[in-house]
């Protein structure tokens, strides 16, 4: 575990913590005590906290990540790697033009993506986001919730949705944030919940963009809910390896890199 950063707040150590975890997928109470320059007990005491909370599953002298199911809840998920997503959220605005109807689902990134577009004139918003839809309801959006139930860790509504869009016609973009990326696969979601509202979204949009920061390339899946043939572009940050560009430009989709190196 490389590169300490002694001196931190208490907040700013746990949400660290959680993003060594999802690089490394363990560490050791020892080795984040040396990290941070605190105390055992007090290493301890924060990898408590984050197993009450679903962020990760203690072992004996340390924590492995959380289990598949629990993603973590939106507040922590809405701080990690927040510049990055700003800037993918500012690159996804600018596709968005006044009298638009498009989707948006419960990601961060479709959050942060909320909060460019609150200025926007005419829009039509299916979303099934909570966060989203709350903020984009206080401008002059027309918002538009699609129904199911709610999963509070996402502040998403999920489950088999309503018929939003029969005979309504489609959307002209669609916005999804995804747990990881597939050549084979297209974009891919963790919760079975989470994917079937984002199936729906993604087949009633005439293009498919997908937003995500670097850290999600690599990160175990299990559900597909967009194929590689549905994809318009992909909007990442800069930090994402030339490989990863020239394997989706070989299945003709795009990568936009954007925002500052982290």
């Amino acid at each position: 575990m490389s590169g300490a950063v002694p001196g931190v707040s208490e907040h700013e150590r746990r949400t660290d913590i959680v993003r060594v975890l999802e690089r490394d997928g363990q560490v050791t109470v020892s080795g984040l005590a040396r990290r941070y320059g605190v105390s055992l007990v007090t290493i301890r005491k924060d990898l408590t906290e984050l197993a009450v909370r679903r962020l990760l599953r203690r072992i004996r002298g340390g924590a492995v990540r959380a289990e598949p199911g629990d993603e973590g809840t939106f507040e922590m998920r809405l701080r990690h790697r927040a510049a990055a997503k700003r800037a993918i959220a500012r690159a996804a605005a600018a596709l968005v033009h006044d009298g638009d109807a498009i989707a948006l689902d419960c990601s961060t990134t479709c959050y942060y993506l909320a909060e460019e577009l609150r200025r926007r004139r005419g829009l039509v918003v299916v979303t099934n986001g909570l966060r989203a839809a709350q903020l984009l309801g206080e401008s002059d959006a027309t918002v538009v919730l699609p129904g199911g139930t709610v999963r509070r860790s996402s502040w998403s509504l999920v489950g088999e949705i309503g018929d939003v869009f029969g005979g309504r016609g489609r959307v002209s973009r669609g916005f999804f944030g995804v747990r990881s990326i597939s050549l084979r696969l297209g974009l891919m979601e963790l919760s079975s919940e989470e994917t079937v509202v984002k199936r729906r979204l993604a087949a009633a949009s005439r293009q498919v963009y997908g937003l995500f920061d670097s850290s999600k390339v690599g990160l175990f899946a299990l559900h597909s809910f967009a194929a590689p043939d549905r994809i318009t572009e992909l909007i990442t940050d800069r930090d994402v390896a030339d490989d990863v560009v020239t394997g989706w430009s070989g299945k003709g989709v795009p990568v936009r890199r954007t925002g500052a190196p982290t």
